[in-house]
């Protein structure tokens, strides 16, 4: 705990067999409180290595739900559990766990009330692997959704994040996508809602076990991004509705 509120990392996971055990090594177990796993009916021994891991709450899912679908299982079961604050970590160590603690402390601080690991901030991203063309695409997306959104985000596309209880209650995640467009209909939904977003710079790793997506999906998640960020200012300007912004 930090000030007294509860902790939980959930990690959704798909295949991580492989990377698990070093990702759950480094997470600070002095200030997290529980850690939850949702295996989104993966192929390998993810399952049974964070069982050997003594991991805890390991739930799974029968069918495959999508990443979307993996990370609404872990947010409800974290506010089942009591959770002050909520952070994703991905259990492909594609981002360290060793920024936890420095984003817990940021929402325990009522600093912001959401913060983003983010890749682009310095100079991590190219130096830590990524494919030159994901940096060129990210920093697009990220450049038109600002201007649409009416942000200053540095990325919209990190896959590590961290929420108080009470920005997970108040956005209805439910409703978004089970696909990869969920982290984007996600990030709309706050500002929605008009919460802020902090950022700390992560470093980030580019490894044959770390998980992406191929081209085709890529492509379609860009259009995805877009058609978000299109439809909130649409429904900022009273042209359209949609479920995931409800009028206010």
């Amino acid at each position: 705990m930090i000030h007294g509120k509860k902790i939980i990392v959930v990690m959704p996971a798909y295949n991580a067999e492989k990377t698990l055990q070093q990702t759950y090594a480094e997470i600070p177990r002095d200030v997290v409180d529980e850690v939850i796993l949702t295996d989104d009916c993966s192929r390998d021994g993810t399952v049974q290595k964070a069982r050997e891991l003594g991991i805890k709450e390991v739930l799974v899912h029968p069918k495959n739900r999508g990443y979307g679908g993996n990370q609404k299982t872990c947010y409800d079961r974290a506010l089942e559990l009591g959770a002050d604050i909520v952070i994703m970590l991905h259990p492909d160590y594609q981002y360290t766990p060793k920024l936890i603690e420095a984003m817990a402390h940021i929402i325990a601080n009522d600093v912001y009330p959401v913060v983003f690991g983010s890749r682009i901030l310095g100079k991590g991203a190219l130096k830590g692997g990524m494919p030159l063309i994901k940096y060129i695409s990210n920093r697009f997306l990220t450049f038109t959704q600002n201007v649409l959104i009416n942000q200053k985000l540095s990325e919209y596309h990190t896959g590590y994040r961290a929420f108080s209880a009470e920005v997970l209650r108040s956005v209805d995640y439910h409703v978004c996508s089970d696909d990869f467009i969920f982290d984007n209909e996600m990030a709309a939904q706050i500002f929605w809602e008009g919460y802020e977003i902090g950022e700390v710079t992560c470093p980030t790793k580019y490894f044959d076990d770390a998980s992406s997506i191929n081209l085709r999906r890529s492509t379609v998640y860009g259009l995805g991004v877009l058609k978000v960020s299109a439809v909130y200012r649409l429904c900022k300007w009273h042209l359209c509705k949609s479920r995931l912004f409800p009028a206010k």
